[in-house]
């Protein structure tokens, strides 16, 4: 018994995790900001691979002045190799608007009797008081259903940061990650942009745009005081998924 009170008195702590941990020792004091590092580095951090054409050995062109592969006689100051430095920039609207209504109705009614059986029919009164051979059974039944649904959304994300170049692919694209975190009345804002870029698609000032990168991932939060007072508490998101009712 003294083994269960233990586990069940360990519970909240052990649901907390260590997400509970984090915020008391934030306590009297702002959210620090996380350490410049090499986002290669991270536990997380996994190499990117993608479907590649085949690789082709381009010929030497003698006593050309236009390299293979080249997009102009100068140097590129555009990102395009590991390391390199680039600006996303992420100007996202997203809206949704749907309406759905449904209307359903349905009416039955069935009656049947038997005005003559083998004269049996003059029976029936003494067998069943104010029943009628001509009427024996009728029903009716009446169905109807209203429904209504209405979906509105609007969704903005402006966002303007600099990224680097953490891989060149085989067929010369560009896995970009770009991080930013921003400090204000110990609210931690994070941002997150990264994905896939072809150089083609980055423009002369070293920028390019959100919709110009495959496997885009975007994410726009962060931690603090605000952040803490408009998320629910562990114990209540527990309830509302367990609650049968």
């Amino acid at each position: 018994m003294r083994a269960i009170r233990r586990i069940v008195l360990a519970a909240p702590l052990l649901l907390a995790g260590c997400g509970s941990l984090n915020r008391l020792s934030e306590v009297g004091h702002p959210p620090e900001l996380s350490k410049s590092a090499d986002p290669t580095k991270e536990a997380s951090y996994r190499p990117m691979t993608m479907p590649m054409p085949a690789s082709q050995t381009a010929a030497p062109q003698i006593g050309s002045l236009w390299r293979t592969g080249s997009r102009a006689f100068f140097k590129d100051q555009r990102a395009a190799q590991v390391g390199d430095l680039l600006t996303v920039l992420v100007n996202a609207t997203d809206t949704a608007d749907v309406k759905n209504a449904t209307t359903a109705s349905r009416t039955g009614a069935d009656s049947m009797g038997v005005p003559n059986l083998l004269g049996l029919e003059s029976a029936l009164p003494h067998l069943l008081p104010g029943a009628s051979a001509a009427s024996l059974l009728s029903t009716t039944s009446t169905n109807s259903n209203n429904g209504t649904g209405e979906i509105k959304r609007a969704d903005t994300v402006t966002l303007r940061l600099a990224g680097v170049v953490t891989q060149v692919l085989p067929n010369g694209n560009l896995v970009v990650a770009a991080r930013q975190e921003m400090l204000v009345n110990s609210e931690l804002r994070q941002l997150l942009v990264t994905g896939v870029v072809r150089p083609q698609d980055i423009a002369s000032d070293n920028t390019v745009t959100h919709d110009r990168m495959a496997e885009a991932r975007i994410a726009y939060g962060g931690r603090g005081q605000l952040t803490d007072l408009q998320t629910a508490r562990w114990g209540q998101q527990i309830v509302d998924i367990l609650a049968p009712f």
